[in-house]
């Protein structure tokens, strides 16, 4: 199982984001918080509100996700970066799994 870490623009773009994810079972489940960000871009240091979506998937779904994110993301370089869970509850692992075969 993986983690899958999203950034979005607003609460809308993120639930977007997420439902879109599972309707076609990329994923099992997400979820989103705010967060306050801080970032240089295109020259100029930004603070802004953005929202993080921690998206549950399988690595083998992993290149499917970051490639449907890349198609309908509103930023132009989106955060994408996922990391593997080596232990957890069994019974939701097995659920993850079940949700995205």
């Amino acid at each position: 199982m993986i983690f899958v870490y999203i950034t979005a623009g607003n609460a809308g773009d993120a639930k977007k984001i997420s439902r879109h994810l599972i309707e076609k079972k990329l994923i099992a489940c997400t979820n989103i918080f705010p967060i306050e960000s801080m970032y240089k871009w295109k020259g100029d240091i930004k603070e802004e509100t953005e929202f993080v979506i921690i998206a549950k998937t399988i690595q083998e779904k992993y290149e499917q996700v970051k490639q449907e994110l890349k198609e309908i993301h509103t930023y132009e370089t989106p955060c994408i970066v996922s990391w593997e869970i080596k232990k957890g509850n069994k019974e939701f692992i097995d659920w993850v799994n079940k949700q995205v075969s």
